[in-house]
């Protein structure tokens, strides 16, 4: 695998989307827009009952923003253009109707620990490692910050995001509420993420529709907050801070 994609099978009422970067499935702009459209869609289609989000290869679920595009960012707008990019993905989970089931199979950095955070029931291997290193660049997770505090609190979400250098473990993860499950290996990961799906589909989609309103329920506010965030750090990634860092990454 060598090109970037982001792909969708539906089958037996599952719908399975898919996103992959040969960077560690790093998320540029079209990634992210492209991820928003299919899981709206997702939830629009009456074929489908229930959606799991996963990546492509072994080792890393998502290596959180592009930092090809975070260099290549010259202005405000265009910054805030480009962090919309995960407030949009974010959202599109918090208003799909369906259950999103996420598969995260490796480490996990930055927007990837906000995508893991908005999904509704997430799993996991002893392989994923989660850090906030927003901090390290100089930035900060604005955008994905609600979502990281939605389900790990103020306290954990506070913790990670100042240690922006530290992975922790899946196994704190857990204990934070992040993961419902670790699994050992990927296979036996993907072997629980399918059963559980399968099960899913067998409950009244209406019930589960009402229960998704209740477990967001006082995020209404998030089409107006995570814009906002969007646009601190569109304005901070032109820092000299972030500049003269983002520099040592090329």
């Amino acid at each position: 695998m060598t090109q970037p994609y982001v792909k969708e099978h539906i089958e037996n009422g599952i719908s399975t989307i898919e996103f992959f970067h040969p960077a560690h499935n790093s998320l540029p702009g079209d990634i992210l827009a492209k991820l928003a459209k299919t899981i709206t869609e997702a939830g629009t289609n009456d074929e489908v009952k229930v959606v799991i989000l996963k990546s492509g290869g072994d080792r890393t679920f998502c290596a959180g923003a592009s930092f090809k595009e975070l260099i290549n960012i010259e202005d405000e707008a265009t910054g805030k253009t480009f962090f919309m990019g995960f407030a949009n993905v974010i959202n599109a989970m918090r208003k799909c109707p369906k259950f999103i089931i996420g598969r995260v199979q490796g480490k996990t950095v930055g927007g990837g620990v906000g995508l893991a955070s908005s999904v509704d029931y997430c799993m996991a291997t002893k392989f994923a490692s989660i850090k906030l290193s927003e901090l390290n660049i100089g930035i900060g997770p604005f955008v994905v910050g609600p979502a990281v505090e939605r389900k790990l609190g103020l306290s954990g979400m506070s913790q990670i995001a100042i240690d922006a250098n530290t992975f922790y473990e899946p196994q704190w993860a857990k204990e934070k509420g992040l993961f419902a499950s670790v699994f050992e290996t990927t296979e036996a990961l993907d072997e629980a993420v399918q059963q559980f799906a399968e099960h899913l589909c067998t409950y009244n989609p209406e019930a589960m529709k009402e229960m998704k309103k209740v477990f967001w329920r006082g995020t209404e506010d998030w089409d107006e907050l995570l814009p906002e965030r969007a646009e601190i750090s569109g304005r901070l990634v032109l820092s000299e801070f972030t500049k003269e860092t983002l520099k040592r990454f090329k």
